[in-house]
């Protein structure tokens, strides 16, 4: 099985690489965020044609993701629950792989820079609490014994090897301890970094700004994540970040990260 995770910065600009890439590379399950349209409006007829059963949680124009599976799902939560947000940031399937079920979430968690100062701290202080909504929830479908995989946009450098130079980002809230002290309780209650479970020394960039020919530099970020329970961290097989996506014409600022199990 082949799971992925994809930050598109649009479905509607990146539909043809989106596409092109889903008949060549066969994921079985995809988690996208940043899909930036209206959930009637995301790109169901061209998913569905390529073999997915699609679900997706959109807003005009900023954040929002979506789910593609091969398999059968229902949906078990649209937003985090007990969380009041105008923002499309988190979508949760229960997937059906024959005589296997499993959790699957893609998750676009807030950025939380600006400019200013002032708000600064305010993006800072939602993003610190979505964390421990989106903690909260976690646990809630680890201990329910089924496995659980969930996979996206992380907005977090967790170390030196995920920045390619760290003093750009000193304090900045992609590399602050505060946000990463939040990951490293989600890791304390049992999930699994599927990147660094089989890469602890590799950089594994996920993401190139458009600006300062970045890709090109290999001046990168790693910010997506696919974290897991043990039952799929036991049956991981290899977890690499597909630049492909990033190589082609009208790229997002992303890539996709590809675990296969």
């Amino acid at each position: 099985m082949k799971i992925a995770t994809y930050n598109i910065n649009s479905v509607n600009a990146r539909c043809a690489n989106l596409c092109k890439w889903l008949q060549a590379e066969q994921p079985d399950l995809v988690f996208l965020q940043e899909i930036k349209c209206e959930t009637d409006k995301f790109l169901y007829f061209e998913c569905e044609s390529l073999g997915y059963k699609t679900i997706a949680l959109g807003q005009k124009s900023y954040n929002g993701v979506a789910i593609l599976s091969k398999s059968d799902f229902t949906v078990t939560a649209k937003n985090l629950p007990d969380f009041s947000d105008d923002a499309a940031r988190y979508l949760e399937v229960l997937v059906q792989k024959g005589n296997i079920k499993f959790y699957a979430a893609s998750a676009y968690i807030p950025n939380g820079c600006s400019p200013d100062r002032r708000i600064e701290a305010e993006k800072l202080d939602y993003k610190l609490k979505w964390l421990d909504k989106f903690y909260k929830r976690a646990v809630y479908l680890k201990q329910s014994g089924i496995p659980v995989i969930i996979g996206g946009d992380f907005n977090v450098m967790m170390t030196g090897l995920d920045v390619y130079d760290e003093r750009r980002f000193q304090n900045s809230p992609l590399y602050c301890k505060e946000v990463q002290d939040k990951i490293k309780a989600l890791q304390y209650a049992g999930f699994y970094d599927a990147f660094r479970f089989l890469h602890p020394n590799a950089e594994g960039y996920t993401f190139w700004d458009y600006t300062g020919n970045s890709f090109v530099t290999n001046s990168g970020l790693r910010i997506d994540y696919l974290f897991m329970t043990a039952q799929f961290a036991e049956q991981l097989k290899q977890c690499t970040v597909d630049k492909s996506l990033r190589e082609m014409e009208k790229p997002s600022d992303h890539t996709a990260l590809v675990a296969e199990f």
